[in-house]
């Protein structure tokens, strides 16, 4: 097992925003209140140019928290070591106050899919998401936080619930987690269990970060509600309690409003931000 120890330096206890170019005026000008910042990594592995001159810029004034999307961790193949290899430099270079991945798998073969499937929770499972952390944690040496997945269907050879699955991967690697919020909510809803007895039974002593974001609501063949993790629209109320919920037994965490598809202008990103720093001061009074 990699020794996390000592741990490098952790976000603060405060919003940040997944940053995008056509905010960053904007937050160079008036981030408040977002304390730091998040880029996905796979969109900074370029040798230069304006994305990584603004990157630059950014590093120098907010923590930067690096979110992989592409190393498909719960993969049964081995991790693409040219891809390891991108990663490594492209922290060596920014040295980011954290790294974060996705329990989920996106490639098979050769082919990889744009998308992030869940997992059957099983031990072969366990075993094979351990390693690959491993793995990841020698080469880029240091911690990372792997990120509660959204699912849509449930794997009738899962043998784990979700939350001593990666409270079990937290012991065998020193890993931290990430707990996306709106996940827990998406996945509750489909697959029919109760949002709240699942963040009770989450090691939350373990999280480094939270994750909200928006979702798309629809239907499955049978009329049931079906949500979709799409990170197109503002957190809905129902998540936001959860959050509430979250903070009273975690205490203060980084909150990230994430917001990838129809972006929209600073002050609505800012505003979802000012209501994350009010759910933070309620825990803090």
């Amino acid at each position: 097992m990699f020794d996390t120890q000592p741990r490098f330096p952790e976000l603060p206890a405060l919003p940040g925003v997944g940053y995008k170019p056509q905010h960053f005026a904007a937050i160079m000008a008036d981030p408040d209140p977002v304390g730091w910042l998040e880029i996905h990594a796979e969109n900074y592995m370029g040798a230069g140019g304006r994305p990584i001159a603004q990157l630059r810029h950014l590093s120098e004034r907010f923590p930067i928290s690096v979110h992989g999307v592409g190393l498909s961790i719960g993969g049964e193949g081995a991790l693409d070591p040219d891809h390891l290899a991108r990663l490594k430099h492209l922290i060596n270079w920014l040295q980011p106050t954290v790294f974060s991945e996705h329990l989920a798998w996106s490639t098979h073969g050769a082919e990889f899919l744009n998308d992030l499937l869940p997992l059957p929770y099983t031990n072969a499972t366990l075993t094979r998401v351990a390693d690959h952390i491993d793995q990841l944690q020698e080469v880029i040496g240091r911690q990372m936080m792997l990120e509660n997945p959204s699912s849509y269907l449930a794997f009738a050879e899962s043998t784990w619930a979700e939350p001593d699955f990666l409270s079990e991967i937290t012991k065998r690697t020193g890993c931290g987690l990430l707990l996306d919020v709106n996940n827990v909510f998406v996945s509750a809803t489909n697959l029919g269990f109760e949002p709240r007895a699942y963040i009770d039974a989450y090691p939350l002593d373990k999280v480094g970060e939270i994750h909200l974001g928006g979702h798309d609501e629809d239907e499955d063949d049978h009329g049931a509600p079906l949500l979709i993790d799409s990170h197109g629209k503002p957190v809905v109320d129902p998540v936001w309690a959860l959050l509430d919920h979250t903070l009273a037994r975690s205490g203060p965490r980084p909150i990230l409003i994430e917001w990838d598809t129809d972006v929209p202008d600073w002050p609505i990103l800012a505003a979802e931000a000012t209501r994350a720093a009010t759910a933070l001061a309620k825990v803090a009074a």
